[in-house]
C-alpha cells in the first residue's frame, strides 16, 4: 500500500512538473510502455506511432465507417491512367509553428522521404512516386510510374506520408538524419519528455479542425502490464488503450467486471496467425500444414487464454477486410481425427502410442518460435504445442528476444511463427504487397510453395489494375491459393482494448489500430481534473 501511495504521489509530482496546474488544468493520463520519440513523421522504431498520428496529418485519412476521407487536402482527381492524382490543398492550414501549409511543404516533406527511399522499400507507394510537383499553393500533382490502385489508403497511413513543416527539417535540410522539432499541422503538440518517465502533449489551439476536448495529455512510461493494470486502479492513469499486451487478458476481465471502471473491446482490426514455413522441416509437406491447421482447438485457446478478449479467426483476413470479404473459402474445422488420417496417409506413423510421428527416421517435430518477453505468447504457444502433441506432432519452443525473431523472421529461420495481418487501411493491398519481399515471413512462408513465382506475379498485377473485377478475381484466387496451401494457421481477430474511470463515459474507438482517439474524448462535465 506504501509503495502504490508513494507511486500515486511521485505521478501527481510528474504532472506539476509538466506544468498542469492540478485545479485548473483538464489533463488525460494514459499509460504507454515507452517514450514516444522524437515524433519524425517520416521515421520507425522507436517512433511511436499513435504520437506521430496526435501531431501529423495527412492529405487524406481514414473514417469510421472505412472510407478515405479528406484531410489536408480537401479534393483530388485521378488521371484516367491512373497515374496521376492531383490535390486541392485545405485553405487557411497552419503548422503549430505558424508556418503556412501549402504545396511547396507537401513537395518538400516528399522529397525528404524520398531521400530514405529504401528505408521504406516496404511500402509500395514510395517506391512507385515518379515526382510530386507544386502546381500552385494550393495545388499538388503525384506522378506514379505506372498504375497503383491503393494509392489514397497509403496516402492515409501514419507514416511516413504525412507532412511537417520543412522550417523543422533537421540540420541536413531532411528528416532522416533527425528534425529540429515535431512541428505539424494536427490536433496536438508534443511539448515536453522525460526519458523512462512521460511524454506531454498540448492541444492545438491554431488546429484548422474540431479542437481537442482536454488540454494536455500525459503519456506515463509503464513497461509492465502489471503496473499498468496498478495504475489504473490507484487513479495514477486515466486509460489504457491499445493492442499489443497493455494488459493481460485476465486483467481485462477483472476490470469489466469491476464497478468503477469500463472495459470495451473495438471490432477486430488485426488477424494474429501462425506462419508455416513451406521451404524447411516437415511443413515442406501440404498433409503436415493441413493437419495443423484441423489439429488446434480455437475456442479453448480463445476462453482459456485470452479470456474472450479477442475473437476466433479461421482466415488469412477478417471478414471485415475490402475483397476479403466476398471470397469463398471453407474453413479448417478442428477435428483432431481429420488431423491424424491426414499424417497417416502422408506416412507419419507413430512408433508407439502417445509418441511423436515419425517417417523414414525423420520425427514430425516443427520448431515454434516467440518472443519470449511477452507472456500471452507463450501461453498460446504452450497451448498450441499441448493441442498438436494429440495429433502425433512435436512442437519445440524457441523463446527469443524480439530483435532475434525478426532477424529470424527476415531469413526464414523458424519453422512456425507468430504473425499479424496489419489492419486497415493495410489489407489487404500493403499486407499482401509485402509477401513478394525477402524480408518478410511471409515470403519465407510461402518461398516453398510451387506457385510462389505465380503468386507475386497474381500480387503485383492486383495492386496495379485498374479494372475492379480483374482485381476481385485476383484476390480471390491470391487469397485462395493461400488457404488451400494452408501457409497460414488462423487463430485469433485481435482488436484493441479500452480500459478507463468510468467517468470518462464512452470510450471511442479510433479507425485505425495505430491511431488513439484521443482528440474526440471530452472531459467529465464539472471534473476538476488533477
Amino acid at each position: 500500500m506504501f509503495r502504490h501511495c508513494l507511486r500515486s504521489f511521485l505521478a501527481a509530482c510528474v504532472v506539476v512538473m509538466a506544468g498542469v496546474h492540478p485545479a485548473l488544468a483538464q489533463t488525460l493520463t494514459i499509460a504507454w510502455p515507452q517514450n514516444v520519440g522524437t515524433v519524425n513523421p517520416h521515421l520507425y522504431s522507436p517512433e511511436q506511432m499513435f504520437a506521430q498520428a496526435m501531431v501529423y496529418e495527412g492529405l487524406v485519412r481514414l473514417g469510421d465507417d472505412g472510407r478515405i476521407e479528406p484531410a489536408l487536402a480537401s479534393a483530388w482527381t485521378m488521371s484516367e491512367d491512373g497515374r496521376r492524382y492531383r490535390f486541392t490543398l485545405r485553405e487557411g492550414v497552419r503548422f503549430s509553428n505558424g508556418d503556412p501549409f501549402d504545396a511547396q511543404a507537401v513537395a518538400d516533406n516528399v522529397r525528404a522521404i524520398l531521400e530514405n527511399r529504401a528505408r521504406h522499400e516496404w511500402l509500395a507507394l514510395i517506391e512507385q512516386i515518379e515526382r510530386v510537383e507544386a502546381i500552385d499553393a494550393r495545388t499538388v500533382e503525384f506522378v506514379f510510374k505506372s498504375a497503383y490502385y491503393p494509392v489514397l489508403q497509403e496516402l492515409a497511413l501514419v507514416r511516413p506520408m504525412r507532412f511537417m513543416a520543412p522550417s523543422a527539417f533537421g540540420a541536413d535540410g531532411g528528416t532522416r538524419n533527425g528534425i529540429r522539432a515535431p512541428i505539424g499541422t494536427g490536433p496536438w503538440k508534443h511539448v515536453e519528455t522525460r526519458l523512462g518517465e512521460y511524454d506531454v502533449f498540448e492541444r492545438n489551439d491554431g488546429y484548422w479542425g474540431k479542437p481537442a476536448g482536454y488540454q494536455r495529455v500525459v503519456v506515463k512510461v509503464i513497461p509492465d502490464p502489471t503496473s499498468r493494470a496498478i495504475a489504473l486502479q490507484t487513479g495514477e492513469v486515466d486509460l489504457v488503450y491499445g493492442m499489443g499486451g497493455l494488459l493481460a487478458p485476465d486483467a481485462f476481465e477483472q476490470f469489466r467486471r469491476m464497478p468503477g471502471y469500463t472495459a470495451t473491446l473495438s471490432p477486430p482490426y488485426e488477424g494474429l496467425s501462425l506462419a508455416l514455413n513451406t521451404a524447411h522441416g516437415p511443413t515442406r509437406e501440404l498433409a503436415v500444414r493441413r493437419a495443423i491447421n484441423h489439429a488446434v482447438d480455437k475456442d479453448t485457446l480463445v476462453a482459456s487464454v485470452l479470456h474472450g478478449s479477442q475473437r476466433r479467426a479461421d482466415f488469412l483476413f477478417n471478414r471485415n477486410v475490402p475483397y476479403a470479404d466476398s471470397v469463398s473459402l471453407t474453413s479448417y474445422a478442428y477435428a483432431p481425427a481429420r488431423a491424424e488420417a491426414l499424417l497417416e496417409a502422408a506416412g507419419w506413423l507413430r512408433p508407439r502410442p502417445g509418441a511423436v510421428r515419425e517417417k523414414d527416421g525423420a520425427r514430425l517435430t516443427v520448431e515454434l518460435l516467440y518472443t519470449g518477453t511477452d507472456g500471452v505468447m507463450k501461453s498460446l504457444a504452450e497451448v498450441l504445442q499441448a493441442d498438436l502433441a494429440k495429433a502425433g506432432i512435436g512442437v519445440a519452443l524457441r523463446a527469443e528476444e524480439a530483435g532475434s525473431v525478426q532477424a529470424r523472421m527476415r531469413d526464414g529461420r523458424f519453422g512456425m511463427v507468430f504473425n499479424r495481418t496489419w489492419g486497415a487501411p493495410y489489407d489487404p493491398h500493403a499486407y499482401v504487397g509485402s509477401m513478394r519481399s525477402p524480408s518478410h515471413a511471409d515470403y519465407q512462408a510461402q518461398r516453398g510453395l510451387p506457385e510462389k513465382a505465380a503468386l507475386d506475379a497474381d500480387i503485383t498485377r492486383v495492386l496495379s489494375t485498374v479494372d475492379e473485377a480483374e482485381r476481385r478475381t485476383l484476390y480471390a484466387r491470391i487469397l485462395r491459393t493461400l488457404h488451400e496451401e494452408a501457409v497460414y494457421l488462423p487463430l485469433t481477430e485481435v482488436g484493441a482494448i479500452a480500459v478507463a474511470r468510468a467517468a470518462l463515459g464512452e470510450i471511442p474507438f479510433a479507425p485505425m489500430s495505430s491511431e488513439l482517439p484521443l482528440a474526440r474524448m471530452q472531459p467529465p462535465s464539472g471534473e476538476a481534473r488533477r
